[in-house]
């Protein structure tokens, strides 16, 4: 358990974060592999191996762990060999068996909503680009994580209705989003631009961090570019903590 008792999130690198509510942290899409470790990403504008940064020192302590999709930027070999097999893993239903039969004990699908330790969690959807290009990326998940504050994780999703009214049923305090315009070589974006970090900071009265940047080599919306385009919204470093 952590004794910290204001909720938070920490991003640790890409999508992985450490989201505290109260005492209990989640460990969100796990990525521990070393620079260069993984192949680029097929089909991208540059050929550049990932990760492309390393971890920062960061205490990766957790109650339990939270995967929002099984794309290798969100949970890794790495991460596979060095979890505990029996933590609490939250996942879409679709992931389930790929983690039980990996060797994860404690393997909790959530269709709806699910409780952990105080801690409401709630799965949400997500479009993982436009068009074709959406259906072929697979399913993808966001959660809300409810208890005395509000934390919306959105995941590898782009702005569209189902977004807007996640943010309208939960009135998140603060909403993650994952930015870095992913992209192939053709096809439109498969993840948030400023456009849509735009829409979502227009939509909510809620904190927005954006993470998902400057780590994977089909991310090539920079962290400098989105904050000299965007007004209101947070775009924390590798290691730094957004604090409720």
């Amino acid at each position: 358990m952590t004794t910290d008792s204001d909720s938070s999130v920490r991003l640790v690198r890409n999508a992985t974060l450490l989201v505290t509510i109260g005492e209990t942290t989640f460990l969100v899409d796990p990525m521990f592999a070393s620079p260069g470790d993984n192949p680029p990403v097929p089909n991208s504008p540059n050929e550049r191996r990932n990760p492309l940064v390393p971890m920062p020192d960061v205490d990766l302590s957790h109650d339990a762990v939270v995967v929002t999709h099984r794309h290798p930027d969100h949970f890794d070999e790495a991460a596979m060999e060095e979890l505990e097999a029996d933590v609490p893993l939250f996942c879409q239903p679709d992931d389930a068996d790929a983690f039980t039969d990996e060797g994860f004990t404690d393997v909790r699908p959530v269709d709806d909503e699910v409780s952990f330790d105080g801690v409401t969690i709630h799965r949400t959807p997500g479009r993982h680009g436009h068009g074709q290009l959406a259906e072929e990326m697979g399913p993808v998940s966001g959660f809300v994580f409810e208890s005395d504050e509000t934390l919306y994780v959105a995941g590898d999703t782009i702005w569209y209705e189902p977004v807007e009214q996640t943010l309208g049923a939960f009135d998140p305090d603060l909403v993650v989003l994952n930015g870095g315009e992913a992209q192939f070589e053709q096809g439109e974006p498969i993840t948030m631009g400023v456009e849509d970090v735009t829409a979502v900071r227009d939509a909510t009265d809620a904190a927005v961090a954006v993470v998902h940047m400057e780590a994977i080599n089909h991310c090539l919306l920079s962290r400098e570019e989105l904050r000299s385009e965007t007004e209101d919204v947070l775009v924390p470093d590798d290691g730094s903590q957004v604090t409720l």
